[in-house]
């Protein structure tokens, strides 16, 4: 696939080498388009600017933060129309609160629903919210393979977004529809209080099956 990452922090950056390793054909985008020089040689996946890299992709993965998402996806909407858009944010309001991080959005709403809203042309997933970068590309836990929760309101979407969490050595979870997002963007919370708690980040979610 020709798969545009929308993003140039850190989980921009390991989800593009990810993808690329497992043989996609990788873009990734910054708001300038020309900040990523470094990046590129080191991983030969080129840069362009948000429009640029969101045009020429099948599939897009939205990297941004929280807080800017809404406004990014409204911005390229007509280049989002039938694409289907993995969705990597969580709607992060602030520092941690008590060992917890604070949402903008209500108990019974997500950013996800937000975003498939503001933009309906396009396919969203709910995609690797719910872990660090660290353990995003292949991670080795004693535990086995992690599960890595996915919902969207588009079947096939869903469908191609778990194809690739498998490539990336995860184990996906399909829970359904976009309705249950605010669910899998509380997986967050839960995966970081341990880290506030205890320093601990080097742990994923897994579901047990007899």
């Amino acid at each position: 696939m020709h798969i545009g990452v929308i993003g140039s922090g850190t989980v921009g950056q390991t989800l593009a080498r990810g993808l690329a390793a497992a043989g996609h054909e990788v873009r990734i985008a910054s708001r300038s388009g020309d900040k990523l020089a470094e990046f590129t040689a080191a991983s030969g996946i080129t840069e362009g600017t948000f429009a640029d890299v969101a045009g020429g992709a099948e599939c897009v993965v939205l990297a941004v933060q929280g807080g800017a998402a809404e406004a990014v996806v409204r911005e390229l909407a007509p280049l989002l129309a039938g694409k289907v858009v993995l969705d990597t944010t969580n709607p992060i309001a602030g520092p941690p609160k008590n060992g917890m991080l604070p949402y903008f959005t209500g108990a019974n709403e997500s950013l996800l629903e937000r975003l498939q809203a503001a933009v309906p042309e396009a396919r969203f997933v709910k995609f690797f919210n719910s872990v660090g970068a660290g353990l995003m590309v292949h991670p080795s836990l004693p535990g086995g393979t992690p599960a890595m929760f996915l919902c969207g309101d588009d079947p096939e979407a869903r469908r191609i977004a778990a194809g690739l969490c498998e490539a990336l050595g995860w184990q996906p979870q399909d829970v359904g529809a976009a309705a249950l997002g605010h669910a899998v963007e509380a997986l967050c919370q839960l995966w970081c209080a341990p880290g506030f708690a205890h320093g601990d980040w080097a742990h994923a979610y897994a579901v047990l099956r007899p």
